[in-house]
């Protein structure tokens, strides 16, 4: 909410948005030409990826050129006088599958770093030549299964580098236009999601985040970290569990090994500061800071609200032998609020900070991955630790001399190990494994509430440990002289909180995959599968005030789903895929809200804690659709991304009929398009399109009750009426431009991005604004307010601009 209110504030002095474009053009043509033509370097190691072994005199070529290169005895090639921009890998090996590599930026800065791990394959095989194809399969998961690389990732309009706005572009992913990052994939809500960072989870994607989901207004990962994102919206390897919707995997580059390297950043919001270089002969890092410059132009312009947000960032890579490697992931974030009480002037100014609480937190994931390398495979040890504290609290009237109506302080810890074993035994592939982990919660909450007529004080202390325990494996194996593949998982969890969820029985998750080539560019994939996921720890920590764990009571178990995807897959040229995929999920044991009457998830969309109440595991609900792809890569400088996605998401309610949640948004379209010009210029545009989500009118009843108004000054919700009215459908065009200079000892590049580019108006639900400070006695003899319902609206041009210097 304070995002949204933010841009309309912000945006209604317009000339602001002259004096950026104005000030950035300027910048850009003050800029003399005199940066001659520069080069850069790739260097790297392509090896086998079963045991790590190098493959010497692999054939290496520049995808697109005829520029080419052989590896050493030791796996290890050199590309020098490379120009610059984003470029791929096309290798070849007896006995190996032709691949081509992610993208990666090639800058006159730095050179580019790149491991290839090949697989083996049958060498009767190798009589039918097979073009090596820029879309890479798993047969774990032939469906269901998204990439995007660096390119699409820098490049993308109206993200400013932001990778939790640059996924909104990916098939399946619903968006709001309320200017929040939450994932909603395939109609499930956001905390429904998982995310890796180099096989390490990290719970926080954003910053301010909502505690038990995933959503915020700015993401947290660094984008100079990334070398390619992976997104599974269903077929979920078996070593990836605790999930509902999709699977995130974020992959990282590494640090440049001959080298210390410098990047500052001027964002949309931020200042960034990267670092990349070697730390000894086998040790190489990166390492980033960030910090927000938000607060001083919100103060200046009169915004009742000054966030701050501040991260960093790590990796490290450390090759302890020919056979084992270590790598050290770190990640965390602060995030400082307060209001400014200054800013009172209007009516909208008002309303945000009566009903507005201060919300801080901060958060980390440390991490350490071990990998060893066998004759037939790997092993893997991955090692974490993460925290969370949130703090939230509210004065009545802002008056600090006042009792706060809301207190909040909660802490989440996780202390996580989990091996994995990569295995290949003839034509079979074997994953498996298990997990452990240790976990402690707390939580101190004071709250005063109003319910069914009656004010409340919810009063309580919380605090658990918990142990949770898993165990999965994997099977895959290709047919019919590889036109079929098919892979069959296993998977259970458990835990400690309460003798239903100790029972792994209870959690058993099979999981089957399969796919078929009909013709060399043809195939048809299938696949189905149980999953499950534990409750936010904010709900199984959620006491009554005699103190008792109401959930726990009320015998909360793990929520289950059960997904069924089934789809084509045609690639007309090795840079063209399309796909055509139809998906059904059945939930089960859904947290329902005792106090409200509504299924749990549709709650999870806006600031502060979600989850923090009684609930059952009794909801039930669904999810279907269909989905429709259409990529071209680089034919001509052009890069296109066409989806189409038709989603239903529905809940049952009390009466068993389904009622639409709060992600129903029936019909998403995303077009992107990037196009390379001359003289290191790039444009770019996107324009997206959402059905309008439900929502739910208010309870004027209960809102306009001066003891329900003190407690918390904004609109009730009437739940007997729940998602019973729809936003309208919503749209927006977003452009983006970005120039490279190329100087003898650094790289300067600027972008323009701008959002919203034909200033769409999209409906937001109203707001419920009191009219004045008198109150009125009704028939009743019930102390009121005049309320009134005020149309809400978001939409303004969006500029901005950003600036990199790398040297």
């Amino acid at each position: 909410m304070w995002k949204r209110n933010a841009v309309k504030l912000i945006y209604m002095k317009k000339h602001l948005k002259l004096i950026y474009i104005f000030l950035f053009l300027g910048l850009l043509l003050s800029i003399s030409e005199i940066a001659s033509a520069q080069t850069g370097t790739i260097r790297g190691r392509v090896y086998n990826e079963k045991n790590n072994e190098p493959l010497p005199f692999t054939n290496i070529i520049i995808f697109g050129t005829t520029i080419g290169s052989t590896t050493d005895l030791d796996g290890n090639f050199l590309f020098t006088g490379v120009e610059p921009g984003f470029v791929r890998l096309q290798v070849s090996a007896v006995g190996f599958e032709r691949k081509v590599t992610e993208e990666f930026q090639v800058t006159n800065a730095r050179s580019a770093n790149v491991d290839i791990p090949m697989r083996e394959i049958d060498l009767q095989l190798e009589e039918v030549v097979v073009e090596a194809q820029v879309f890479q399969r798993r047969e774990e998961s032939p469906v269901s299964l998204r990439r995007l690389g660096i390119s699409e990732i820098e490049r993308s309009p109206g993200s400013n580098r932001d990778i939790s706005r640059v996924i909104q572009s990916l098939p399946g992913v619903g968006f709001t236009p309320a200017f929040r990052n939450d994932v909603i994939i395939r109609g499930g809500g956001p905390n429904e999601n998982r995310f890796y960072l180099d096989g390490v989870e990290i719970p926080n994607l954003n910053h301010f985040a909502t505690q038990g989901a995933s959503g915020g207004p700015v993401g947290i990962i660094n984008v100079d970290f990334i070398r390619e994102v992976e997104m599974y919206s269903s077929a979920f390897p078996a070593n990836r569990g605790n999930a509902l919707s999709s699977v995130f995997e974020f992959r990282q580059v590494r640090g440049d090994s001959e080298r210390m390297n410098y990047k500052g950043t001027v964002g949309a919001s931020d200042l960034a500061l990267t670092l990349d270089g070697p730390l000894s002969d086998n040790t190489t890092m990166i390492f980033s800071i960030r910090r927000s410059y938000l607060q001083f132009l919100f103060s200046v312009i009169g915004l009742p609200f000054l966030p701050t947000y501040n991260s960093y960032q790590f990796k490290t890579d450390t090759k302890l032998s020919d056979k084992s490697e270590l790598t050290l992931i770190g990640i965390g974030a602060l995030d400082q609020f307060r209001l400014n009480l200054e800013a009172n002037e209007t009516e909208e100014q008002r309303y945000i900070l009566d009903y507005l609480p201060v919300n801080e937190q901060w958060n980390y994931t440390m991490g350490a991955v071990y990998r060893r390398f066998r004759d037939n495979g790997f092993d893997r040890l991955v090692l974490s630790r993460n925290m969370l504290r949130n703090f939230s609290y509210k004065y009545p009237g802002n008056d600090e001399n006042e009792r706060r109506i809301f207190d909040y302080e909660s802490d989440e810890i996780e202390n996580k190990l989990r091996y994995e074993r990569t295995t290949e035994t003839g034509a079979w592939r074997f994953i498996y494994g298990a997990g452990g982990e240790y976990a402690r919660y707390l939580n101190s909450t004071f709250q005063q509430v109003f319910q069914n007529d009656v004010a409340l004080d919810i009063d309580y202390n919380s605090a658990f440990d918990i142990f949770k325990w898993s165990i999965f494996g994997q099977a895959t194996r290709s047919f019919l002289d590889n036109d079929l593949s098919l892979s069959f998982g296993l998977r259970t969890d458990a835990n400690n909180y309460s003798a239903n969820m100790r029972n792994m029985i209870n959690q058993l998750s099979p999981r089957l995959s399969a796919s078929y080539k009909l013709r060399d560019n043809l195939t048809v994939n299938a696949s189905t599968g149980r999953f499950y996921q534990l409750p936010a720890y904010t709900t199984l920590g959620y006491k009554d005030n005699t103190g008792a764990f109401k959930n726990r009571e009320n015998n909360l178990s793990y929520i289950a789903v059960n997904h069924y995807v089934a789809g084509f897959e045609l690639l007309p040229t090795p840079r063209t895929k399309v796909t055509l995929e139809g998906f059904y999920k059945q939930y089960d044991k859904y947290p329902f809200s005792i106090v409200d009457g509504v299924p749990l998830s549709s709650k999870s969309v806006d600031f502060g804690i979600f989850g923090d109440e009684e609930v059952t595991s009794t909801s039930r609900g669904r999810s279907y659709g269909g989905e429709l792809l259409f990529r071209e890569q680089n034919i001509k400088n052009l890069n296109i991304i066409l989806s189409y996605t038709f989603v239903r998401s529905e809940f049952e309610g009390t009466d068993g009929s389904y009622i639409p949640s709060s992600w129903d948004s029936r019909h998403i379209i995303n077009l992107t398009g990037t196009y390379k010009l001359p003289r290191n210029w790039d444009i770019g545009a996107k324009w997206r399109f959402s059905g309008g989500a439900p929502f739910t009118p208010y309870d004027l009843e209960t809102s306009s009750r001066i003891d329900a108004w003190r407690l918390e000054p904004r609109g009730y919700l009437d739940y007997n009426r729940f998602n019973s009215e729809r936003l309208k459908s919503f749209h927006q065009l977003d452009l983006r431009i970005d120039k490279q200079y190329f100087f003898p000892s650094f790289s300067l590049m600027f972008y323009l991005d701008i959002q919203n580019a034909y200033n769409f108006q999209s409906a937001l639900a109203p707001n419920l604004i009191r009219v004045s400070d008198e109150p009125f006695v009704d028939d009743n003899g019930v102390n009121r307010y005049q309320l009134n319902e005020v149309t809400n609206a978001s939409g303004t041009v969006l500029p901005s601009i950003g600036i990199m210097f790398e040297f």
